[in-house]
Order: C-alpha cells, then structure tokens, then sequence
C-alpha cells in the first residue's frame, strides 16, 4: 500500500466510495425546478450546452467550467412600480437588491448540488465581470439567448428579455452544471413584444428605433455612465483638470455626488426606460389594455417629462435625438470611451458605435491596409445608413488606406496626431479626402 492510501483521509473516502456505475449524474426537470423555485426563484428552464442557439456562448462556458453539460437558466421577478418611478434611486435599489437575490440563489442551487456530488457553478449575474477582457467581451455567459434557449422568454425590440406571464420585469440567472438534465425547454413560439414602441418614445437617447435598430453606444454612454467606460471619462476628466475650480467647470457637484453614491453603493443606471414602460407580460399587460390614455399619463409621461442630465458623446446621433426631442433635459457631452486597443478589437467595436443618421447620404467603400505589430486588410461598406464589415478587399474601393497599427489606434486614442502620422508615412491614404471625412463623422468620439 502506497503511502498516500494509509493517510487517513484517503481511507475514508475509498470506504464512502459510491460502486463505480452507480453514481447517477442525470438530474430530474420537474424535482429540479421545483427545487429553484423553492430557493426563490420564478421561474426556470433548462438547455443542453450544445444548442446550436447557443452555439457562441460554448466555448467560454467551457472555458470556465470544462465539464460543463447543461445550462440551468432562471428569473427572479423585479418589483414593477419600482422599476416606473421617476425616482431613480428606488429602481437602482431594486435592480441591486434582485441581482443581489438572483446570485444567492445561484451559489445556493450549487452548493444543493454539490452536496450531491455533482459539479455546478453560479455565472454571474451582472458584475463582477472578467474586465482584464475589457473593452471586448467581459462577461462568461450571456444570460439572455440562454434564457430564450430555456423557453423563459424572448427578446423585444428592446433587447431586454420579455417573459410571457412577468414582461421584462425580470432579472436572469444562468447556472452550468455537469449533470445531464431529463427534459430540456425550447423556445416558445411567440414574441411576447407587442411593438407598442413605447420604449422607443421613452428612451432619452433614441438608442431604440421604430424600425428596430439599436444604438448601443448611445445607450452605453447614457445609461451606463457610471459603469466602466463612464468611470473612465470621469478618472480621466479628474487627472486632466489643473484644479478643483477646473474640475467643477467640468464635472457639477451634483455628478460628483452621483459618482460617490454609484462607487459607494453600487453602480446606478441612469435610465432603463425601456423597462419601466414596456407593458408586455400577462401579469402586466391589464392596466395597458384597460386604458390606454391613463397608462401614458401616469407612467409613461413622467419619465418622458423628467428634467434630468443625458450623456451623450458630440455631434452624436443620441446627441440630436435629445435636444430635438427632449429640449427640457440638459445635455452633458462626454467623451467616447470605447476605444479599441487592437485592429480586431477595432473591427468588431465600428457596428456599434457607428452613428446611422449621421451616415445619410454617404455610399462609399472603404479599404483598410494595416501593418505593423497586427496585419489584417478589412473592407468596410456604408450605404443606406448601414455599415457592414468584410475581411480582405472586398468590391471597387472608393477610398484606401493603409496604417501602421500601432499608429492608428494611437490617433484614435487621440495620442498621436494624424497630420503627424501622414507626414511620416506611418498612414497613408489614397482617395477624396472628404471622405474620410465622411466616415470620421459616422464614429463621433
């Protein structure tokens, strides 16, 4: 008997030992969700983690916990006249205090499991998330194809999950597990959106529009201002200010006073009027249909009317919505911080923060040569105020380009300039300098 078999502990365990064959790692769908709905939960699906629907998601799952089989996905309802109020503080309080349920109930679902031997762990459900990854993607798992993966619900024009009995008052939990699950959900063969486009008379920043786009940097910057990238501008807006009296020339008290609050109590959003209004759900959708006009005046007006700062990066798109639409709330120009620190990172950022109205008109295919430290050819197409990107040279270029990499993501950073970049041939450009010019205004920084 080797020396490791006599430690006590050893011995122990191989008398426990469970007859190899016998240990069972198949977990009964009905016992289990009545199990998550006992620890709090509202509701629960489950999905295999090879669903094609999901296909994206597998690897960095897998990543995290290789022996990963099946995802458990869940919702915990959100308060609704909390998440309406105009009093943001009350729908931070409330998205802080679910979140913080949705992950008791996750470490408990895996400490349930692995009492019984069988290998689980809680994704989270917001943050803390992997920000060594920042600014591409920092999350493991994203909550919501799963959830819809599941049958809990399906996206609306929103991009919030909708569930079919609780709307988007929701927040959502996903759990892997190495146990292989008896039945699993699929998608249900509705949308539960109703396409009122509410959110999109709501949202301050016209991040949602009547057609269905969204413009995810007008939502980042705004309602996210005092997550990651709204951190930064501030952090960065303190170390360039010469003084105190410079620094409030910038930053009112008021932000300042925000910005403590979100560091000392968690991050608050700014906004999330998309969904305070959506009236979607079984267990919502009453007071919409019973009157209409009543249903406008009392919650969707008040967010409407609401004298309040929106942030929004200049000569923005969300820029124009905002003094257009909404010229009683003040807006507070900021600087863009999504900035890319490889080409890749680059190319995949251009779709979502490329600015569509400000695009009209131009038609124009744009080659892109980039040497150096990362060599890559990209073509990029905007025409019909869309964008699409396309790897190699791809069609008759209008304009071209070719930059060293390291250079150009300097300039972009505005750490280099560009007048200095051409004269040392680090970039160079052959084409109608206007349209350069042109696509400069379609990615306003």
């Amino acid at each position: 008997m080797t020396r490791l078999e006599k430690h006590p502990t050893v011995q122990k365990y191989r008398k426990m030992q469970v007859e190899p064959g016998k240990k069972t790692k198949l977990l009964d769908a009905d016992e289990l969700r009545k199990i998550l709905l006992d620890f709090g939960a509202d509701d629960a699906g489950f999905v295999e983690i090879d669903r094609p629907e999901i296909a994206d998601q597998k690897e960095d799952i897998l990543a995290a916990f290789p022996k990963a089989k099946s995802l458990i996905s869940f919702v915990c309802k959100l308060n609704r006249e909390s998440i309406r109020t105009p009093a943001r503080s009350i729908s931070n309080i409330e998205f802080h205090q679910t979140g913080e349920q949705v992950n008791e109930i996750g470490r408990n679902i895996v400490r349930f499991l692995e009492n019984k031997g069988i290998g689980a762990i809680n994704l989270a459900m917001g943050f803390p998330m992997e920000m060594d990854k920042f600014p591409e993607k920092i999350w493991v798992v994203s909550h919501k194809p799963v959830a819809e993966a599941a049958g809990l619900g399906v996206m609306g024009i929103h991009r919030n999950i909708i569930h079919p009995i609780f709307g988007n008052f929701v927040l959502l939990g996903t759990i892997a597990t190495e146990a292989k699950i008896s039945s699993y959900g699929t998608r249900i063969d509705y949308n539960p959106c109703l396409e009122c486009k509410l959110c999109v008379a709501t949202c301050p920043v016209g991040a949602i529009g009547s057609d269905g786009y969204f413009d995810f940097s007008a939502c980042y910057y705004h309602n996210y201002r005092e997550f990651m990238g709204g951190f930064t501008d501030w952090i960065e807006t303190v170390a360039n200010s010469k003084n105190a009296i410079q620094y409030r020339n910038k930053v009112n008290d008021k932000e300042s006073a925000s910005m403590w609050q979100s560091l000392s109590f968690g991050a608050n959003y700014k906004a999330a009027y998309c969904l305070s209004v959506c009236p979607a759900g079984e267990d919502v959708i009453g007071s919409y249909l019973e009157n209409k006009k009543e249903y406008l005046e009392k919650i969707v007006k008040p967010l409407q009317n609401k004298k309040e700062p929106v942030y929004v990066v200049p000569e923005s798109d969300a820029e124009t919505h905002v003094q257009k639409r909404f010229p009683h709330k003040t807006v507070r120009r900021i600087k863009g911080t999504l900035r890319a620190d490889s080409i890749d990172t680059l190319l995949k950022s251009l779709p979502l923060v490329f600015q569509r109205n400000k695009s009209t008109g131009l038609d124009a295919v744009y080659h892109f040569t980039f040497t150096g430290k990362e060599q890559r050819d990209a073509t990029v197409i905007i025409q019909n105020r869309t964008i699409s990107i396309k790897e190699g040279h791809v069609g008759k270029g209008d304009f071209f380009m070719e930059a060293d990499s390291e250079t150009w993501l300097k300039f972009l950073k505005k750490e280099k300039s560009i007048v200095t970049a051409l004269l040392s041939r680090k970039v160079k450009i052959r084409g109608a300098p206007k349209l350069l010019l042109a696509f400069g205004r379609c990615f306003p920084s």
